[in-house]
């Protein structure tokens, strides 16, 4: 499958679960690559120049970059696990040959996407790629009643196998994630297999309604007697 049918397609991540409605970022400007901005200061990020100095573009004014010393700052950086794009047979051929010839970093195919596309990445806001790092590193820039897609990426929060042990899943705001989570798995309104069986059962009972017309439809007809009628003249 190609998808090429498609105008614009969003990619999620396994771990990410959409609680809001997102159809309206089909209708963002052609010719750009959505993400959401990444948080650099959990240490995954311990290899880069960005965790060492204390730099984040969730907040670039708290701790500047050296321009000085280390030169002009990094590309804007977007988290690959949701975004939005155009399906192109000619860019996918060109990731590949691309791909041959990259050499291998710690972030994969993020590091990757983020190469590829950083002449055309456009941010957008974080309520539609919430990474739960968020919560503890820059709380002043969630506001978790408008979150629309949550991003259970953080150590410890993946909800099928969370425990609350690990650091920072204790917090109140996770428990409220994870459940909202469970919520979601558990509504069987939502399951594709209850949605079938609802379906066959409408036809069922549209099928014995039928069956029930029937006598009363036959017995109609004998009331009225038989049907006079004309034979048509042939076109022969």
């Amino acid at each position: 499958m190609q998808f090429v049918e498609y105008k614009k397609m969003i990619y999620l991540d396994g771990d990410i679960q959409v609680y809001d409605n997102i159809d309206h970022l089909f209708d963002l400007p052609d010719g750009y690559f959505y993400a959401v901005m990444d948080c650099f200061c959990e240490k995954t990020w311990s290899h880069t120049p960005q965790y060492k100095i204390g730099y984040c573009q969730q907040c670039p004014d708290e701790v500047k970059w050296p321009t000085e010393e280390l030169g002009q700052p990094p590309s804007l950086y977007f988290n690959a696990g949701m975004f939005v794009f155009e399906p192109s047979l000619h860019i996918y051929d060109d990731l590949l040959k691309t791909l041959q010839i990259t050499p291998s970093t710690p972030f994969a195919e993020q590091d990757f996407l983020n190469m590829y596309f950083k002449e055309i990445y456009k941010p957008i806001p974080l309520v539609y790629n919430l990474v739960l790092a968020m919560l503890w590193r820059h709380p002043e820039n969630v506001e978790l009643d408008k979150v629309k897609v949550v991003h259970y990426c953080a150590a410890g929060s993946k909800p099928w196998r969370y425990t609350g042990k690990e650091e920072n899943m204790q917090r109140e705001d996770i428990k409220l994630l994870v459940k909202k989570w469970w919520d979601i798995y558990k509504d069987e309104s939502l399951d594709y297999k209850n949605a079938v069986a609802v379906n066959n059962q409408l036809i069922a009972d549209a099928a014995e309604a039928v069956n029930q017309l029937q006598p009363l439809i036959a017995a109609a007809m004998s009331q009225a007697g038989a049907v006079k009628y004309v034979t048509a003249p042939s076109a022969a």
